[in-house]
């Protein structure tokens, strides 16, 4: 694999299984050390935003329900304000 060692003492040596330097020769294999450390920048920047984009996600459903839940509170005070009978105690 690498100088004529096996995967197996170069996983060993890394920690890693054999299986996982393949996939990574297979990854990076072909490029150049500039292009390979490019390329994790780019996905760490890929990881980063699908984050912000699901928590952007999750705070713009949050604000979906407050909004329906404050509008349908209100619209039913109108509606109660609007009936005579609404607020009859003692009844």
């Amino acid at each position: 694999m690498e100088a004529g060692r096996t995967a197996e003492e170069v996983g060993r040596e890394l920690g890693v299984s054999k299986a996982t330097l393949y996939a990574w020769k297979a990854k990076y294999g072909g490029l150049e050390l500039s292009e390979a450390k490019r390329l994790r920048e780019l996905e760490e920047e890929n990881r980063r935003l699908k984050h912000l984009v699901a928590d952007l996600s999750l705070d713009r459903e949050a604000l979906k329900w407050v909004i329906e839940k404050t509008a349908g509170a209100r619209s039913r005070a109108q509606s109660d304000s609007r009936d005579p009978g609404a607020f009859r105690s003692g009844e």
